[in-house]
């Protein structure tokens, strides 16, 4: 049964559940070549539509993201709209990791309201001016999507506060929920009138955005999909609350790279993938993937730099040299610790000053000599949360300036103002220490910023009195709850809540040997030179082409609904077995060879009963008492069992554990093989499996007579995973001078001697039909399991077809649509026992 929140995304985004007015009618789309490109039909997935359009453009960037990088303004008296670029934005900024021919465009809001009326002028003045495409949201809509779900719900839970107390953060809700839904979908209406989905590399920014990619992937299959998260992405025990998890994580799967800013940030998605959805990642030549359906999801760690000509520019401003002799001449003999943040209640503001006030109390000495300059810039959302930080912010100012203060001297400044950059860089530039002491912060650029501005610049040096050869120093004390901390080496880490600690970092900073600051500040402004915007934008658009490069060799089908839509990714070649062909074939051959698994093939993966049906043996029966057949089951099980279950089935054929035992028909004996007779390796195998059986809770250990298998299906998913990658490591160490192969299956690692392979078994098979004059000119194989693949790969190969005047018609198909060395495809087991009894009708 779906959840309420998997139903169809064009329902769920409708008129009648949201009553938001439609957006105005579709922009005409941007060319670079003369012609008309006809809109798109609705929502329906079209391949054909995609990947052979009628017109080609030239490559474009398409950068999607909540708001547009640009300012607008009404002239109230003429009435007409003035747009401009916002010079500050990351999404302009980036433009200089790109070549210079290519064509950028950004899809986004206006941080403004537009009236209906106007919306279609102004969204074709910005198509045509600025290469911006507008996202009209209404009013209501905005408010539920970006001020509920976005900020008042998604943004906390993800700085790590669940919403227990209503008075902080709202509960989730579904209406909320939708219209998030629903603004991801206008996102991504407005793309597909800009798009070539050929040609052009779209690239999503931030949580607000999360699932854009589904909508986008459901209508173009190869898209060419970059997403990045500027947030953390909380541990699995907080993300793992989120109602709607799951949606959100099929979603960003259906993106091509996923970047984060941090290690920790990618490892916790990670875990929640595996644990969520029970994906497993792997490192390939240094790139972190995941197999999802066929495709493989890169995950790029790499944070966003600062632009260096920006902030080089404000501090060659004559404002930033004025701003500067007025702030020497108000801070005249006094050290000056400078902090800016955001006021909200992950910011630490308050602890910052609590800390502030603690140096003060411990060392005496620094009263009258010590100044904090804490800007606070303009709030991003509302609520009481935001209201009880301003007013515990201000509370603790006024109680150390009384106690600390003298008459002309104030030891901690608020500045609680929008702030101009180039007053910015003027605190930056004479300050000695900043200080950001976050509690949870995604990126935080702010001690870049400080660090480029202590560099100065000769205008800056000159109004700073300042020798052009002057050394240049810089400290930084940082929380490490910031993802700039793990960049900044040189810095003084410390725990924001201890404020003893924080206290004593900040009295370190302003204490430090000049010496030492100057090769901390070294450092980091070597860093932070080499790892800019460009450098950031440049890297991410390098990887995501890498990832996207073999889009067009594979053939994509669409799974699922809602926002479970996955796209399946498979080789051209791929194609479910048709019965009717494989029955036509069948009849037309007279020595045909069947290998068939057992578990996920005629029996169900998740039957309590692992004894074969009546179907089941009647077709069996049937297939193995035609004499033209030589039917084989293929198994990992234990002869005992196999020999039991299958008794009725007098002609057929039984290879055991793999291959290690083998019986052609019931009345014959069980050839064992020769490949390993010392089974020695037992006894270092099973004390070390019975070590982390121990430690693993839901963990046991299978004894077959010729292998030991580790099931860990019943644990803990993400313990599990780990525990088997230790595993599997101890093993192959361990047993390095053992002739055993040591796997990981799916939920499982198995010990078994080497050389001892399905695929051997059906080699073994088809030789001998062809020693003994049998040659065969029919073989089908089917199989669900990574074992089965070594069945598919020896049946195909030309050995076989080189010793056979006529080739043999060869059926290689797996269970169920994923990548395999197979051809062919069948759902499920009621596919696999609807084919074997076609063919079983054919034999009568």
């Amino acid at each position: 049964m779906l959840s309420r929140s998997c139903i169809n995304l064009v329902d769920l985004a409708s008129a009648d559940m949201m009553y938001f007015p439609q957006t105005p009618r579709a922009l005409p789309r941007a060319m670079t070549v003369q012609g008309v490109i006809p809109e798109a039909d609705g929502n329906e997935s079209n391949d054909e539509n995609s990947d052979s359009p009628s017109y080609r453009h030239h490559k474009k960037k398409i950068i999607v993201a909540n708001f547009l990088p640009l300012h607008a303004q009404k002239n109230l008296e003429s009435g007409n709209w003035c747009f401009s670029f916002d010079d500050d934005s990351l999404l302009l900024q980036m433009k200089d990791g790109f070549s210079s021919d290519t064509d950028v465009f950004y899809v986004g809001s206006l941080k403004v309201d537009v009236d209906t009326s106007e919306q279609e002028e102004v969204a074709q003045k910005l198509l045509d001016e600025f290469n911006c495409v507008p996202t009209f949201l209404s009013s209501d809509l905005q408010k539920k999507f970006y001020h509920g779900f976005c900020k008042q719900y998604l943004w906390p839970l993800f700085h790590y506060m669940l919403p227990i107390c209503p008075d902080y953060g709202f509960r989730f809700d579904r209406l909320l929920w939708r219209a998030y839904v629903s603004a991801n979908k206008v996102f991504a209406d407005k793309i597909m009138e800009v798009i070539n989905p050929e040609e052009d590399y779209v690239w999503i920014h931030d949580y607000h955005l999360m699932v854009l990619p589904t909508f986008l992937r459901r209508r173009f299959h190869r898209v060419k999909l970059g997403f990045f998260l500027h947030s953390p992405f909380p541990s699995s025990e907080i993300y793992r609350t989120l109602p709607v998890r799951n949606e959100i994580l099929k979603a960003l799967l259906n993106a091509d790279l996923i970047g984060f800013h941090t290690f920790d940030y990618a490892r916790h998605f990670l875990s929640c993938c595996s644990r969520m959805l029970g994906l497993d990642y792997e490192s390939k030549r240094g790139y972190i993937g995941l197999e999802y359906f066929g495709r493989t999801i890169y995950v790029k760690i790499l944070h966003v730099g600062i632009h260096m000509g920006r902030l080089e520019s404000a501090l060659n401003h004559p404002s930033s040299s004025i701003k500067v002799k007025e702030i020497r001449e108000q801070f005249k003999g006094k050290k000056v610790i400078v902090g800016v943040d955001d006021m909200d209640i992950f910011k630490g503001i308050s602890l910052k000053l609590l800390a502030m006030e603690q140096l003060l109390k411990v060392h005496p000495e620094l009263q009258g000599k010590l100044v904090l300059v804490q800007i606070v810039n303009p709030a991003r959302s509302t609520g009481k949360d935001v209201q009880d930080a301003k007013l515990e912010t201000y509370t603790i100012t006024k109680r150390i300036n009384e106690t600390y203060g003298v008459p002309g001297y104030e030891p901690v400044i608020l500045i609680d103002r929008p702030v101009p950059l180039h007053e910015k860089t003027a605190y930056y530039a004479l300050a000695e220490c900043c200080i950001v002491n976050a509690v949870r912060d995604g990126m935080n650029l702010m001690p870049y910023k400080y660090t480029i501005c202590r560099q100065g610049t000769p205008k800056m040096d000159e109004a700073m009195e300042l020798a052009s050869v002057c050394p240049r120093t810089s400290m930084l004390v940082i929380s490490e709850f910031i993802g700039c901390s793990p960049s900044l080496s040189g810095a003084i880490r410390v725990n924001p809540w201890d404020i003893d600690a924080v206290a004593d970092a900040l009295h370190d900073a302003i204490t430090m040997s000049d010496v030492e600051k100057q090769l901390r500040h070294e450092k980091h402004y070597r860093y932070i030179c080499s790892h800019d915007v460009a450098y950031w934008a440049h890297s991410f658009m390098q990887d995501l082409e890498r990832a996207c490069r073999d889009h067009y060799s594979k053939r994509c089908w669409g799974i699922g609904f809602g926002l479970s839509v996955r796209i399946l990714s498979l080789s051209p070649n791929f194609r479910k077995l048709s019965v009717d062909r494989i029955v036509d074939a069948y009849k037309r051959t007279s020595r045909r060879a069947i290998f068939l698994d057992y578990d996920g093939t005629v029996v169900p993966h998740h039957a309590l009963i692992k004894k074969p049906s009546r179907d089941v043996i009647y077709v069996l029966r049937e297939l193995c008492g035609d004499t033209n057949n030589t039917t084989f089951i293929v198994s990992g099980r234990g002869k005992v069992s196999l020999g039991e279950w299958l008794a009725p089935c007098e002609n057929l054929g039984i290879a055991a554990e793999h291959g290690y035992y083998l019986r052609w028909t019931k009345k014959s004996e069980w050839e064992t093989s020769t490949v390993a007779a010392d089974f020695e390796w037992k006894r270092i195998t099973e004390p070390v499996m019975k070590l982390y059986t121990e430690a693993t809770d839901g963990s046991y250990i299978e004894k077959k007579e010729t292998a030991l298998v580790w099931h860990y299906q019943d644990a803990a998913p993400g313990f599990g995973s780990c525990q088997a990658k230790e595993l599997l490591d101890h093993l192959e160490s361990v047993l390095a001078n053992e002739p055993v192969v040591v796997k990981r299956g799916y939920n499982i690692v198995e010990v078994k001697p080497q050389g001892v392979t399905k695929g051997l078994v059906a080699e073994k098979v088809l030789s001998t039909m062809i020693s003994d004059g049998k040659l065969p000119d029919f073989v089908l194989c089917v199989g669900d399991d990574r074992s089965d693949e070594d069945m598919f790969e020896s049946i195909s190969q030309a050995t076989y077809g080189s010793s056979l005047p006529i080739a043999p018609e060869i059926f290689a198909c797996t269970v169920g649509q994923k990548p395999s060395k197979a051809r062919y495809y069948l759902d499920d087991e009621e596919d696999v026992l609807a084919l074997l009894k076609g063919l079983a009708a054919a034999s009568k």
